[in-house]
């Protein structure tokens, strides 16, 4: 639940709160909830409009799983897979791209501004394994750059991971991490 609730949000509608209090408590001459609303309103406030400015929205799923997959991934799934799907969807402050600094480590950010964005994700089943499927936007890399980069994602993404690379359409690439659960001990 904390991970879809946005804390620079939170801290907007609390400190906003706090602040009107505060200017009102002022008004009414209430000397402790004037300091109150002050003191801790508009800190709060402020707080909440630097998340806002430095947040990075969740990746949303760009098709429902199936329950089929539900339960392959609470199978197959590996570490590494699980902790990309929760992290790309949550809240993050403070980066440019989800996986920006894993894209920059695998060469595959041509400029430190300008990397390939995560635009969706889904679940699938692959011949029977649990497949994760980034779907990013990359209008700065062809196909053959991600695919020259094969042996590096097959190692960055660890064992029991086996990496695809796709183009569903022009300047959009599906990266697919497919569980080798032959290969690794399954992960819950």
């Amino acid at each position: 639940m904390l991970r879809q609730t946005s804390l620079g949000t939170l801290g907007l509608i609390v400190g906003g709160i706090l602040t009107i209090v505060g200017f009102a408590a002022y008004f009414l001459d209430n000397a402790t909830l004037n300091l109150a609303g002050f003191f801790y309103g508009i800190p709060l406030l402020l707080g909440g409009l630097a998340l806002k400015a430095a947040e990075l929205e969740p990746v949303q799923l760009s098709q429902p799983t199936p329950d089929a997959v539900v339960a392959l991934r609470e199978q197959q799934a590996t570490d590494t897979q699980n902790q990309i799907r929760k992290d790309v969807m949550r809240y993050r402050y403070g980066q440019r791209a989800h996986l920006d600094s894993s894209l920059a480590a695998l060469g595959l950010s041509p400029t430190n501004d300008e990397c390939p964005t995560i635009t969706g994700l889904r679940e699938v089943e692959t011949n029977g394994a649990y497949t994760l499927v980034l779907e990013f936007d990359s209008p700065l890399l062809s196909l053959e750059t991600w695919k020259s980069k094969q042996d590096k994602l097959d190692k960055f993404f660890g064992p029991g991971v086996r990496v695809t690379v796709d183009q569903p359409q022009e300047d959009q690439i599906d990266l697919a991490l497919i569980a080798t659960p032959e290969q690794a001990p399954a992960a819950v």
